[in-house]
């Protein structure tokens, strides 16, 4: 899937930092990665693949499978940024895992998404221009440390996930699940950590509504010159698209994803021309063509990726789209041998 947000990112200090007290040398990783060594001192910014070299050249440096579980463990408030000092002082875990979502982008095109179904909670992260490469072990390893670690000092307590799910050949299982106390699945289907929704729901005891007051307007501010030139209405299609498949996103949630005011929301839409609505079922249109496109899956599948609740309202709507059942588009547009090898849909 293509994305608007633009495939750039400036390499934190904290990482930097990070990497000094494993004990690595920053300059020969930044060798093996083949950046430019001004990486290291300026706001040089790089690209997905650049930023997957640099965790590839650190474990290749390293020679330790662990090593992004190192990393992340070694770093402390003193070090962290700007949102992690924010989320650490959130409301609660949930929170807490919220802000660090909302505020990623100001660092890099990553997205975290945070599902809860039923008692429990999936956290997953997204990186929009990976293409098909996988994500670096050291660095999936790292992301999910972080997680844990901030609702572990978040509310004073070992917090132990429900479970580790890892798209990789089991490695380093014992060190893994000796610090997450779960079982660690392998070769899953995507990288994610899974909480118990009454963890979610557990307070801070480093919550401090007074320091989030004044934290919270710098956030924004950042943020919003960090996506100063990238169209809203862009922005909102992506968030859009990642969101349909949990059910229709509202136009307060999306706000907030994009850390902005509803209000500030419809505005900056307003002064570019467009309306959320439109964009929602532009979006839907769009991702109707595409999943319909795609013969394996039914009616019925592509209903539910668009977030409808029913297959008729689905129906009602592509009629408006584009004056047609979807099955009758579907037979026009699919290539006949794959319609007729999948079978009546």
């Amino acid at each position: 899937m293509s994305s608007s947000v633009p495939d750039k990112m400036k390499v934190s200090s904290t990482l930097w930092e990070g990497i000094k007290r494993v004990g690595l040398d920053r300059a020969e990783v930044v060798r093996r990665a083949a950046l430019p060594l001004n990486v290291l001192k300026d706001d040089t910014p790089i690209s997905t693949a650049q930023f997957f070299a640099l965790w590839r050249a650190i474990e290749a440096v390293s020679q330790d499978a662990t090593i992004g579980l190192r990393i992340a463990l070694c770093l402390d408030g003193a070090v962290m940024p700007l949102a992690f000092v924010a989320a650490q002082h959130a409301r609660d875990f949930r929170d807490a895992l919220n802000r660090v979502a909302r505020f990623k982008r100001l660092c890099a095109p990553e997205d975290v998404v945070l599902t809860e179904d039923g008692d429990r909670g999936d956290i997953v992260v997204h990186w929009p221009h990976a293409g098909s490469g996988s994500i670096p072990y050291s660095l999936v390893d790292a992301t999910m440390v972080s997680f844990l670690e901030l609702g572990r000092r978040g509310t004073s307590e070992r917090l132990v996930p429900i479970a580790l799910e890892l798209a990789r050949p089991a490695a380093s299982r014992s060190a893994l699940e000796r610090h997450f106390g779960c079982q660690v699945r392998f070769d899953a289907t995507e990288d994610l950590i899974r909480f118990r929704r009454d963890d979610l729901d557990k307070r801070f005891a480093t919550y401090n509504k007074e320091l989030l007051e004044v934290l919270a307007p710098e956030l924004d501010r950042r943020l919003e010159q960090h996506m100063v030139s990238e169209s809203v209405a862009e922005q909102t299609r992506w968030v859009l698209r990642r969101r349909l498949t949990a059910g229709r996103p509202d136009i307060r949630s999306v706000a907030a994803e994009l850390a902005m005011s509803e209000r500030s929301l419809q505005r900056r839409l307003t002064d570019e021309g467009v309306s959320f609505q439109t964009l929602m079922s532009d979006t839907r249109h769009q991702l109707a063509l595409e999943h319909l496109a795609d013969a394996s899956l039914t009616l019925i599948e592509v209903a539910y990726l668009l977030g409808y609740e029913d297959q008729n309202s689905f129906f009602r709507a592509f009629r408006q789209w584009e004056g047609q059942t979807p099955s009758a588009w579907r037979a026009t547009n699919t290539e006949p041998c794959l319609a007729n090898v999948q079978g009546p849909r």
